[in-house]
């Protein structure tokens, strides 16, 4: 008999669905049932794998049903509100209509961006936990920005100037969240992330579920006394991290159509000879920016596997054409979209460039494979702070005055991480290092399978009729 029935409601980006669906496999594995609630748009779009026993999905509108939200075509504040009133209305009809079904929720969580679904579960006296898909020091600046320590982050004086954060790395102004930073023009995102808090607040005992696992961020994990984060990562497919599952290899959630044919070339590639590049399901390059990147793995010299996103169409703009693509394709392999997990677990790669996306990390991580770290914004240079100076396992970039990544940079990166030196070594074995540790939190008895399984507990044995 399935006691719990758990309510997911995910933002539509790609960022948020990929984690959130392998959270509701691993409830389903501990004896739940999941409703997965994302926008009629996404779910459209989401690669329909098959569904696991014990899944099923809903949908909300967001007011673009037909061809979904595009950044720069819609105004994103106007969004926000539409998905804010839309949404509360469905989940509340969902949650009513499912408890006259005898169907009755035992938790409703929800994704960063939508802390308007905690005010319907408190309006309909439903319990509910906040799922956290960054690393949970990016969670304690956010909270520190809103809690005392907002002119200080404000008002740093220079790039080269620390600041000291209860319980955190020392921070520089480029290791913030960028929507902290003085050229922020993403005003939606702090008032957001401030009503979280605000939300939280108002539980007599808020549940904050983190992607993370205790010994990744031992210290970020306890810094906040007021709330409890709870370490239930990395949420990853099962055959890439704890093996209880072989057939779980894919999230399941794909917005974007692959490839099929890069699993044979990577095949073809010697052990560890491969430079494997993606900036995410939102990063799109500036052309100059691309080009200094084709340039600087040219000049390295290993072939690569680079997912270059075309438009919306599917199509590559004549213009957005690399110049020396004929050059590029006889070293490297290009894609529009792949399996992340399937390629960053092949023996032929070695190093992942990567936007540093909180996903990305995490999925270099189980893997072993160390980082070059270009990040773009969100809380992508948080995360290459970490990669770089906290576990060791990569080296960010650094742009020129004008924030360019010369080519030059990027084939000394690359040297140092994949070179024979002491440093590039080290960054090799803290890799292995963290990806064991990934893989003992995750398994039976760790400490996020632990965690987790306390957290379905903490509902003793469910409502009836579940």
């Amino acid at each position: 008999m399935v006691n719990h029935h758990f309510l997911l409601v995910i933002f539509p980006a790609q960022g948020h669905i990929n984690p959130a669906l392998q959270f509701a496999k691993r409830l389903i594995r501990l004896g739940a049932h999941v409703t997965f609630a994302t926008t009629v748009a996404a779910h459209r779009r989401m690669n329909k794998s098959p569904t696991p026993d014990g899944l099923s999905f809903a949908t909300f509108s967001d007011g673009y049903d037909d061809g979904g939200f595009k950044h720069g075509d819609h105004d994103f504040v106007d969004y926000m509100s539409e998905l804010k009133r839309r949404g509360s209305q469905t989940l509340t009809d969902l949650v009513v209509s499912s408890a006259n079904k005898g169907r009755t929720f035992t938790c409703l969580v929800y994704s960063i961006l939508l802390p308007w679904a905690c005010d319907v579960a408190r309006e309909l006296h439903l319990l509910s936990a906040l799922l956290w898909i960054q690393p949970a020091t990016v969670l304690d600046i956010y909270y520190y920005y809103f809690n005392g320590y907002g002119d200080v982050i404000r008002n740093i004086p220079d790039p080269s100037f620390s600041i000291e954060l209860p319980g955190l790395p020392s921070l520089t102004s480029r290791d913030l969240p960028s929507f902290m930073a003085d050229l922020n023009t993403h005003t939606f995102a702090l008032p957001l992330f401030q009503e979280h808090f605000e939300e939280l607040g108002k539980e007599s005992n808020p549940r904050v579920l983190v992607n993370t696992f205790d010994a990744l961020e031992p210290e970020a994990l306890r810094a906040i006394e007021r709330f409890s984060f709870t370490g239930i990562g990395p949420l990853i497919p099962s055959a890439f991290l704890d093996g209880k599952d072989p057939s779980d290899t894919a999230f399941g959630g794909d917005l974007f159509q692959g490839a099929t044919d890069y699993i044979e070339w990577l095949n073809s590639k010697p052990s560890s000879s491969v430079i494997y590049v993606s900036f995410g399901s939102l990063s799109l390059l500036a052309k100059n920016q691309m080009e200094e990147i084709a340039r600087g793995l040219l000049d390295y010299g290993c072939p690569f596997l680079w997912v270059k996103r075309a438009n919306e169409n599917g199509e590559e703009k004549e213009e957005d054409r690399l110049s020396c693509r004929e050059e590029l394709e006889q070293k490297g392999k290009f894609v529009q979209w792949c399996s992340q997990v399937e390629v960053l677990s092949h023996p032929s790669v070695a190093c992942f460039v990567t936007h540093c996306g909180w996903n990305s990390t995490l999925e270099s991580l189980v893997s072993g494979v160390p980082l070059v770290a270009f990040p773009q914004w969100t809380d992508q240079g948080t995360n290459a702070k970490l990669v770089q100076d906290v576990w060791k396992i990569g080296l960010r970039v650094t742009t020129n005055k004008d924030g360019i990544v010369e080519g030059d940079e990027i084939k000394r990166c690359l040297e140092l991480v994949l070179g024979n030196g002491e440093r590039g070594e080290e960054m090799r074995k803290n890799a292995k290092k963290w990806k064991d540790l990934a893989r003992e939190a995750a398994m039976e008895g760790g400490t996020s399978y632990n965690n987790l399984k306390a957290f379905v507990d903490e509902f003793g044995e469910g409502p009836e009729g579940c």
